[in-house]
């Protein structure tokens, strides 16, 4: 018997965040989010999932349109919580996007 399953949260902004992406990644993104909630976020591997630093997560999607991250954070009883979303424009994510997240992590702890 399986436990509680994973819940996906987004901080406020994050919702106008995701619909900025052109139609093509948003629909590969929120399918990697409802992955996350049906199958659980320890059955997703690499190349979707990808450690940045500390506590925070990166969940990357490819399709027609570019690439797309999204910075996230796990809570207790098996949440995540998505604190940034952005197309990616280059190889590395950009510092500020980093900086971004942190902040938002900052309020989310509270």
């Amino acid at each position: 018997m399986t436990g509680m399953g994973w819940t996906v949260e987004t901080v406020s902004a994050v919702d106008a965040e995701i619909g900025t992406l052109p139609v093509a990644l948003r629909a590969r993104l929120v399918r990697l989010l409802e992955a996350v909630e049906n199958v659980g976020l320890e059955s997703l591997r690499a190349p979707h999932v990808r450690h940045l630093e500390g506590k925070l997560w990166e969940l990357r999607v490819r399709a027609e349109g570019g690439i797309a991250r999204g910075i996230y954070i796990t809570a207790a009883e098996q949440r995540v919580v998505v604190l940034h979303v952005f197309a990616k424009k280059s190889r590395k994510t950009p510092r500020r996007a980093l900086a971004t997240a942190k902040r938002r992590m900052r309020q989310v702890r509270r």
